[in-house]
C-alpha cells in the first residue's frame, strides 16, 4: 500500500506551510502530496490567513519538488471551467515533468460558492456539469496534432478547439494525467469512473460502506467492458499518530478531535494501531493507496510525518 499526504489548506495553511509539508513528505518517501480544492474554512476555524488556490499552489510545488506526485482531492467542476482547467492541469503536468494527478468532483459546499460569487446549481445540474467537464477535458487532451475538438452537452459547448497544450502524461483512460473520481453516488459516479478514471476514492466513510461502493464501481466497469482490476482503489481518512498515548492525545487535541472518535473513523493511535487499520482496509476493500488527511501542518507536522515514515511505511501490507 502506498501512503499519500493529504491536507486541507482552506483551514488556514499558507503556501509555505504546504511547501514544507510536501518537501518533508518527499524526503520521507511518501508516494504523493495532495490537497483539497476549497475556498472557505469549515467548522469552527477562521481559516486565517485565508485560502490558497489549489492549482496555483500545485504549480509552485511542481517547481519546488522533484519526485513526489501532486494532485487535488478533489477539484470542483463548479468553479473549474473545463477548457481553462484542461489548459492549467496540462501546464502543471509539464512544469512537474509528468507528476500530476487530477481529482475532479461535482462540488458540494454551497457556502464557499456564495462567499465568492460562484454559481451553485441544483445537484442534477451540477452532475451534468461534472460529466460535461470530464468529457471536455479528456477530449481536449486526446485531440491529435492538427485536429480540433468539438462537444455539445447539457451545460458545456466547445467548438473547434485545438486542444492545446498537451500534458506530458498520457493515461489510457484520460488521454492526460490520471483522473481520480470518488464519492458515494450509486449510479452516475461509478459509471463515470469506469469510463475515464484511473482511480476511485472513498473518503471519510466506513469499511462496510466502501465495500458496497467498490462493488458498484466493479459492476460499472463490467458494463463498460473494462477490467475492474485496472481501476486503482483508494481511501482518505483523518490521520493522527503518536509514539505513545500521550503524544497521540496531544495531536488529537490540536485538531479538536476526540481520541476515541478518531480511532473509530480514522487512521489513528499508535503506529501499531494504524498498521492494523490499514491492514483491515487492504484486506476487506482492496485499497492500494491511503490518503492520510493531516489537519495540523504546523512545525510539529515534520515530526508527525517522519514518525509515520519510520514506524508505519516499512511494515505496510
Amino acid at each position: 500500500m502506498h501512503l499519500r499526504l493529504f491536507c486541507e489548506p482552506q483551514q488556514g495553511l499558507t503556501y509555505d506551510d504546504q511547501l514544507r509539508a510536501a518537501r518533508t513528505a518527499e524526503a520521507c518517501g511518501f508516494d504523493a502530496f495532495f490537497r483539497s480544492d476549497h475556498y472557505l474554512a469549515m467548522g469552527e476555524g477562521d481559516g486565517l490567513p485565508g485560502p490558497t488556490d489549489s492549482w496555483v499552489t500545485l504549480a509552485g510545488l511542481a517547481r519546488e519538488t522533484t519526485t513526489i506526485r501532486l494532485g487535488t482531492l478533489v477539484s470542483s467542476a463548479t468553479f473549474r471551467r473545463p477548457g481553462p482547467t484542461a489548459v492549467a492541469v496540462a501546464q502543471v503536468d509539464a512544469m512537474s515533468s509528468g507528476r500530476v494527478e487530477f481529482g475532479l468532483g461535482s462540488g458540494w459546499f454551497e457556502a464557499e460558492h456564495t462567499a465568492y460569487g460562484i454559481p451553485f446549481p441544483e445537484i442534477g445540474d451540477r452532475f451534468d456539469l461534472f460529466e460535461d467537464s470530464l468529457a471536455v477535458i479528456t477530449g481536449l487532451w486526446a485531440t491529435g496534432p492538427g485536429q480540433t475538438f468539438s462537444y455539445a452537452g447539457p451545460s458545456v459547448t466547445v467548438t473547434d478547439s485545438p486542444g492545446l497544450p498537451k500534458p506530458v502524461q498520457h493515461d489510457p483512460f484520460s488521454g492526460g494525467p490520471p483522473i481520480i473520481i470518488g464519492g458515494q453516488g450509486k449510479r452516475r459516479t461509478p459509471a463515470l469512473a469506469a469510463r475515464c478514471a484511473a482511480e476511485f476514492n472513498v473518503a471519510f466513510t466506513s469499511v462496510a460502506a466502501a465495500e458496497t461502493q467498490f462493488s458498484r464501481v466493479d459492476a460499472a466497469c463490467a458494463a463498460e467492458g473494462r477490467d475492474p482490476e485496472s481501476l486503482i482503489r483508494s481511501v482518505a481518512l483523518a490521520t493522527v499518530v503518536g509514539r505513545d498515548e500521550e503524544e497521540f492525545r496531544r495531536r488529537a487535541a490540536a485538531i479538536g478531535r476526540e481520541p476515541a472518535e478518531l480511532r473509530e473513523h480514522g487512521f489513528a493511535g499508535t503506529p501499531a494501531e494504524v498498521l492494523d487499520t490499514l491492514g483491515t482496509w487492504a484486506e476487506r476493500t482492496g485499497v492500494s493507496r491511503a490518503y492520510l488527511q493531516m489537519l495540523d501542518l504546523s512545525e510539529d507536522a515534520v515530526d508527525h510525518v517522519e514518525l509515520i515514515a519510520a514506524e508505519i511505511m516499512p511494515h505496510l501490507p
